[in-house]
């Protein structure tokens, strides 16, 4: 392939663009400056752009601690996006599996695979997500069977479906829900006179959040943790 158009497919640039990366002497290949539009390079060639390394990818697949305070879209007014974030190639081509409000924090998925991240976010397809909850006012036991019934949400037409709700502490919960509603949770706590205060989602279907990933920190997902959405 042209070394042109394999900058211009890794970094979603014009030819152009490409044309003067390679005129500044931005782009090395095999640890040696290139500027030659026209020099061609395979699978076995290192291209790197200012030391960052460029490979033709496929479908990518992230996860992200989120932190608060991040919006899991690209442009906001307010706040900055979950993706200024990632120090990848494009990472505008990405979005989120299952978005997470600015407020709350933990496990966010990030993919440019559409068919994939449907396969967490469609109703048909009954994904867990689990979330760890603090409440202004105690939690009590009478809303584990009120979840586990259904509520209604103000502007729903019917119930939500059954969750299931652990009390782990006088203020805090955890949450197991099969939807993806606008607020689900805050307007399900909302729905049975009691507020959420902090929100922390710990697991989506049978993907945990890694323990290991501080806020605001990400990883690529194995092979394994990729197919478990696909395993339904």
């Amino acid at each position: 392939m042209r070394l042109d158009k394999f900058l211009g497919t890794t970094l979603g640039i014009t030819r152009r663009e490409a044309g003067k990366l390679l005129r500044d002497k931005m782009i090395e290949v095999d640890g040696e400056i290139v500027r030659s539009a026209s020099f061609s390079v395979g699978d076995d060639n290192n291209v790197e752009f200012n030391g960052r390394p460029l490979r033709l990818q496929g479908p990518r697949y992230f996860m992200l601690n989120k932190p608060q305070g991040f919006v899991c879209s690209h442009v906001d007014d307010f706040n900055p996006t979950v993706f200024v974030l990632f120090d990848e190639v494009s990472p505008e081509k990405m979005h989120v599996a299952g978005r997470l409000d600015s407020d709350t924090t933990g496990l966010t998925l990030l993919t440019d695979d559409g068919q994939w991240s449907h396969r967490i976010t469609s109703p048909r397809h009954v994904c867990e997500k689990v979330y760890f909850v603090e409440t202004a006012d105690p939690i009590i036991a009478e809303n584990i069977a009120q979840f586990e019934a259904g509520v209604q949400l103000n502007g729903e037409e019917g119930l939500t479906r059954p969750a299931k709700l652990e009390i782990v502490g006088e203020r805090e919960g955890v949450l197991t829900i099969t939807e993806g509603k606008y607020h689900q949770v805050k307007r399900m706590f909302a729905s049975v006179g009691n507020r959420v205060v902090g929100l922390h989602r710990e697991r989506v279907g049978t993907l945990e959040l890694d323990e290991d990933l501080e806020l605001g920190q990400y990883r690529p997902l194995t092979a394994e943790e990729i197919a478990s959405f696909l395993a339904k």
